[in-house]
């Protein structure tokens, strides 16, 4: 994944800072209010290996800040940073592809917590008001 980050492609330079499934995973439960190592560990049934190298990936790209919350022992907390809060759309335009794709049968559903609706993204083109698919797309190298 790292030889992605030298990419032009800016798809391809974000996926190698989350493009596995336990980096996602744990900005969903960062989001959800987790923020204690045993939390995530518990959430995911994730080897302690995988998630400490995970977190610390995650800390190190900007995504999640550690903070100290216990000195004795030592214990941190990690909290999301303005570009993992930024991260959320991304979790549920995947959520939304698989719902379309995939069986949606008894999985998770996401409501606003203020208005009690479920949560349906749409993505759109900000220029053209238009759902991101429904136009043709051209890539255009750097210059």
């Amino acid at each position: 994944m790292q030889n992605l980050s030298d990419q032009s492609c800016l798809i391809a330079r974000s996926l190698a800072l989350v493009g596995d499934a336990w980096s996602m995973l744990i900005l969903r439960d960062a989001h959800a209010g987790l923020t204690r190592f045993d939390e995530f560990r518990k959430s995911l049934s994730i080897a302690p290996t995988i998630l400490t190298r995970r977190l610390a990936a995650l800390t190190e790209d900007g995504l999640i800040e550690k903070h100290r919350y216990s000195e004795r022992p030592p214990r941190d907390e990690y909290i999301l940073t303005a570009a993992g809060q930024d991260f959320l759309p991304v979790l549920f335009a995947i959520g939304a592809w698989g719902r379309k794709h995939r069986n949606a049968d008894g999985v998770t559903r996401f409501f606003d917590a203020e208005t009690g609706t479920e949560i349906d993204p749409v993505m759109i083109d900000r220029a053209t008001g238009a759902p991101i698919g429904t136009r043709p797309i051209r890539i255009a190298a750097p210059e």
